[in-house]
């Protein structure tokens, strides 16, 4: 008797080369932030070829979503299953076929990976709504690459309207082709961006003491933040705050009216990220005002932790055991980088996950947002299979009757 793994791993192996074909497609027609149009559309257009009912476009901007119910008896709850669409700023250097043919924009996060395995998600579901009650959501993103995500725009379209809980997963530079992880509880930081202004009176170089000079109060405050982290959080807390621009004068000889400096802090508590903000005001505010200088100070707010929900990652983890074999599935480490997922498990219990697609480049593995950067092919019928089997898993835990 074929079961139900059976059933998968054979549609999965059926529609590989379609697969393959569609990230190779998206990777080369790649679109930033919001500009996600003719990525939309083509996704339209698979959803529509294979029967998937109440397609909206224009969700958030440049979102669409879509919906396959089963057929099985019962009543079933509804899951929603994510890809994000959007490319990043950088300038193609990878030596493949199928290289970015808008200059200036990759795919070099994997985001076009998502996209394609999410279609071909949609077209296992498809195949086996006779194996489920309820409610499969097709959600593809916009913008998770632009702070604070384009998720955002998608709730407040609708759409995690009738949403029992929601999945996503990434692909993973670090790790080898056939291996998956996952953790309960904070698996990414949330991260915001800070902007600080110091107002001082410019003058000449040779007559500092006629100025009020903003470079020194900047560098002052660069040197006191480091403290933040070290003896502002508690040490098993995870935190970090990094200081990565400085902007400030155009002559040697000039004391300048003012000086910028910027950078981000990341934080897996957000009673941390609090704690973070409000000594990193305090400290500018305090050696801006003791070196004469006036400090301004702009807060732009990024993504929330990623939080899985503890019951939700541990079906999750079963699933994929279930599926790919107990080897294959590991504890994933938080890391610092952010994710705009974080909004929708704020609003629904879910989990996010990772899939390894280890690639070599001229026998280096680069890594997410590096212009050479690339997945093995390979890992993206894992991904189908790990993502349809959460699903169902779901489903089937979820179904009454």
């Amino acid at each position: 008797m074929t079961t139900i793994h059976q059933r998968i791993d054979n549609i999965v192996a059926e529609i590989e080369p379609g697969l393959v074909a569609d990230r190779r497609h998206l990777h080369q027609h790649p679109e930033l932030a919001f500009q996600e149009y003719e990525t939309a559309e083509f996704v339209r257009q698979r959803l529509e070829s294979l029967g998937v009912e109440n397609i909206r476009t224009g969700v958030g901007q440049t979102g669409v979503t879509g919906v396959i119910r089963g057929t099985a008896s019962g009543v079933g709850g509804n899951v929603l299953l994510r890809a994000d669409m959007d490319a990043l700023p950088i300038l193609e250097e990878t030596p493949v076929e199928f290289a970015s043919v808008n200059p200036g924009v990759m795919h070099a996060c994997g985001h076009d990976a998502h996209t394609a395995i999410l279609l071909s998600v949609a077209r296992v579901l498809t195949d086996l709504r006779d194996q489920f009650a309820g409610t499969v959501t097709l959600c593809f993103q916009p913008a998770e690459e632009l702070p604070p995500g384009g998720g955002i725009g998608m709730i407040q379209d609708g759409a995690l309207e009738g949403v029992d809980a929601v999945f996503a997963l990434h692909m993973a530079a670090q790790m080898p082709t056939g291996t998956v992880a996952i953790a309960p509880g904070g698996v990414m930081a949330g991260g915001d961006l800070f902007r600080i202004i110091f107002q001082g009176k410019g003058g000449h170089a040779a007559e500092p003491h006629e100025s009020v000079d903003p470079v020194i109060a900047a560098a002052a405050t660069i040197v006191e933040l480091q403290s933040v982290v070290s003896r502002n959080i508690d040490p098993m807390d995870r935190a970090v705050l990094s200081v990565c621009t400085f902007n400030g004068g155009e002559a040697f000889n000039v004391i300048p009216d003012t000086v910028e400096i910027g950078g981000t802090f990341r934080y897996f508590q957000f009673e941390t990220g609090e704690r973070i903000e409000k000594r990193l005001t305090e400290i500018a505010t305090d050696c801006a005002s003791g070196l004469g200088c006036e400090a301004k100070v702009e807060i732009l707010r990024g993504y929330p932790p990623t939080v899985n929900d503890d019951a939700m990652a541990e079906l999750a983890r079963q699933a994929l055991i279930a599926e790919l074999g107990e080897e294959a599935v590991r504890t994933a480490d938080p890391v610092m980088g952010g994710e705009d997922f974080s909004h929708m498990l704020r609003a629904r219990p879910g989990a996010y996950y990772v899939v390894g697609c280890y690639s070599e480049v001229d026998g280096v593995n680069y890594g997410h947002h590096h212009p050479k950067f690339d997945v093995d092919e390979d890992s993206l019928a894992i991904g189908v299979r790990s993502m349809t089997s959460i699903a169902l898993a779901w489903l089937h835990e979820n179904t009454k009757g």
